[in-house]
C-alpha cells in the first residue's frame, strides 16, 4: 500500500521539480506563444535520466517504475504541461521498443532514444480512426525484405520534429488482428508531414499529419510478429494514460498555487480574497479533488508496476478522473483570478488550454468509461 513516498521517490520528484522550476517554467509562456519545440531542454532532462525512465539499463535507460514516472511527469508539468506531455510520449514510444523489440532493435535505437539524441513519436490515430483505433487503414504491403507503406496518420505529436515514428499499420485483414508495429525513420523517402496544426493549446510541441506514399521500411523494423501491433499499441497506452494524468495534476497544482498566491494579494470590498469563506471553500474543494486524483493515480501506477489483472481498468479510471479534475481545478483557478486570469501574462489561461486536450488524447474520457464498463460487465458474468 502506497500512502507515502520513500526517500528515493522524494529525491526523484524533487529533482524533476527543480529542473521544471529552473529550465522549463521561466520559458513556458514564450514557448507557447512562439510555438517553440524545446528539444535542447528536453535533452537536458534526458541527462538526468528522463529520456528513458522505465527503459532497461543495458541500453541506457533509468529502469525506474511507472510510479516513479508518475512523480516525474507531474513534477515536470508544474513548469509546462505541454513539455512534460511530450517527454511522456517519447518515453511511451521508446518503451514499446524496449518491451517488444529484439535485442538488435533495442541496442540499435534505445541508447540514442534514452539520451534523446533521437526523439520518437507515437503514430496510431488516423483521419478516420480515432477512438476506433482498430479501424486504421494505413497499409503496409510486404515486398521482399521491405514493407511498402501507404496511408496517413493524424494528430501526431512531435511529427516533423522527431527522428523515429513508432507506427501502427495494417499488414493483414480488418480488425485488430491485422495490425503490426513498425519503427520508421522520419527521413525515409515517401514519408512527409502536414502543416503544424493551429491548436487551442499544446503549442510548445508540433502536431502534424504524417503521410506515407510508397515508403519502403525494412521488415527488420517490425516490433514482434505480424498481427500483434494493436496489442503493442494498447500496452503502451496503459502507461501513457497514467503519464498524461500526471501531467494534468502537475499543471493543475501550479494553477492552484497561483490562485492561492493571488488571493493573498487581491482585495475586494475591503478584504483579501482569501478572507471570504465562499472562496476559501472553493480553494479547499480544489485541493481535495487534486489530492484524490493524485492518490488514484498512485494506486493505478502501482497496479501497473505489479502487473495487476485490473491494471488496464485502473489506468482508465485514473485517466478519466484525473484529467477531468486537472482541467476543472485549472478552470476554477482562472475564475478566482477574475479578469486577470484571462490575461496570458498570469499563465493560468495557458494551463487551462493545455489541460483541455488531456481529456481527449490517450483515449477520450468517454472511451475510458467504456473500458471500465466492459470490465465490470465481464466480471459480472
Amino acid at each position: 500500500m502506497q500512502f507515502a513516498l520513500n526517500e528515493d521517490q522524494i529525491a526523484v520528484r524533487d529533482m524533476a521539480l527543480a529542473f521544471a522550476a529552473e529550465k522549463i517554467a521561466p520559458h513556458a509562456l514564450r514557448w507557447d506563444e512562439e510555438k517553440h519545440f524545446p528539444v535542447d531542454v528536453m535533452r537536458e532532462a534526458a541527462t538526468l535520466g528522463m529520456g528513458g525512465i522505465y527503459i532497461r539499463e543495458d541500453v541506457g535507460g533509468s529502469a525506474m517504475t511507472r510510479f516513479d514516472a508518475a512523480l516525474i511527469f507531474e513534477a515536470l508539468a508544474t513548469g509546462c504541461p505541454t513539455t512534460s506531455a511530450f517527454i511522456s510520449i517519447h518515453n511511451m514510444a521508446s518503451w514499446m521498443i524496449d518491451a517488444f523489440g529484439s535485442d538488435t532493435q533495442r541496442h540499435t535505437w534505445l541508447p540514442k532514444l534514452c539520451s534523446m539524441e533521437l526523439i520518437a513519436s507515437y503514430c496510431l490515430t488516423e483521419p478516420g480512426a480515432g477512438s476506433d483505433a482498430a479501424a486504421l487503414r494505413t497499409r503496409a504491403v510486404r515486398d521482399g525484405d521491405h514493407y511498402v507503406l501507404n496511408g496517413q496518420k493524424q494528430f501526431i505529436s512531435g511529427a516533423g520534429g522527431t527522428d523515429l515514428l513508432v507506427a501502427m499499420v495494417r499488414t493483414g485483414g480488418d480488425g485488430p488482428g491485422g495490425i503490426s508495429t513498425l519503427v520508421i525513420d522520419g527521413k525515409t523517402p515517401g514519408v512527409s508531414f502536414g502543416a503544424n496544426e493551429r491548436k487551442m493549446g499544446w503549442n510548445a510541441q508540433p502536431t502534424r499529419a504524417v503521410m506515407f506514399e510508397n515508403a519502403r521500411v525494412p521488415v527488420t523494423n517490425r516490433l514482434g510478429g505480424e498481427g500483434i501491433g494493436f496489442k503493442i499499441a494498447m500496452a503502451g497506452l496503459d502507461g501513457g494514460r497514467l503519464n498524461i494524468t500526471a501531467c494534468s495534476l502537475g499543471g493543475a497544482q501550479t494553477a492552484l498555487d497561483k490562485a492561492r498566491a493571488y488571493m493573498k494579494e487581491r482585495k475586494a470590498f475591503g478584504k483579501r480574497l482569501d478572507e471570504f469563506q465562499a472562496l476559501q471553500f472553493r480553494l479547499a474543494d480544489m485541493a481535495i479533488e487534486l489530492e484524490a486524483a493524485r492518490t488514484f493515480l498512485w494506486r493505478a501506477a502501482a497496479a501497473l508496476d505489479r502487473k495487476d489483472p485490473d491494471a488496464t481498468m485502473l489506468c482508465a479510471m485514473a485517466k478519466r478522473f484525473g484529467t477531468d479534475v486537472g482541467f476543472e481545478v485549472a478552470n476554477h483557478a482562472l475564475q478566482l483570478h477574475g479578469g486577470y486570469g484571462y490575461l496570458s501574462e498570469y499563465g493560468i489561461e495557458k494551463i487551462v488550454r493545455d489541460l483541455r486536450v488531456h481529456q481527449i488524447l490517450e483515449g477520450t474520457n468517454e472511451i475510458m468509461r467504456l473500458i471500465v464498463a466492459r470490465k465490470l460487465i465481464e466480471g459480472a458474468r
